[in-house]
């Protein structure tokens, strides 16, 4: 199984979960599934957008998408979501999002590199 974590800000605010609780009950039960097949290790609709960033399209509705990055082989770090309407700025945040994610790691535990 993949460990599914939530990117944090520096203010503790996970921009995923604000996407995924404005979701209607439908949309967000397609994620949760979405979400199900990456913990199992299926990236099938998977693509890879620059930088280290991952991007899960999910096809219902306006074209949702599950943006996240990889640490290692076992963890998955949930870094937002959008739709493929405002998918090039999404991709800017999430890219945005992964670089302060290692380096808030980085930060954390200094001897690794």
């Amino acid at each position: 199984m993949i460990d599914l974590r939530e990117y944090r800000d520096a203010r503790g605010r996970s921009p995923f979960r604000e996407w995924f609780e404005s979701l209607d009950s439908e949309a967000a039960r397609r994620v949760t599934i979405a979400l199900y097949r990456i913990g199992l290790g299926n990236f099938s609709s998977v693509k890879g957008v620059g930088g280290g960033v991952l991007e899960c399209r999910i096809s219902f509705g306006p074209g949702y998408r599950i943006y996240f990055g990889k640490e290692g082989e076992t963890a998955v770090i949930l870094l937002g979501g959008g739709t493929k309407k405002r998918q090039e700025s999404d991709i800017q945040a999430a890219h945005q999002r992964w670089l302060d994610y290692k380096q808030m790691r980085k930060l954390r535990k200094p001897n690794e590199e």
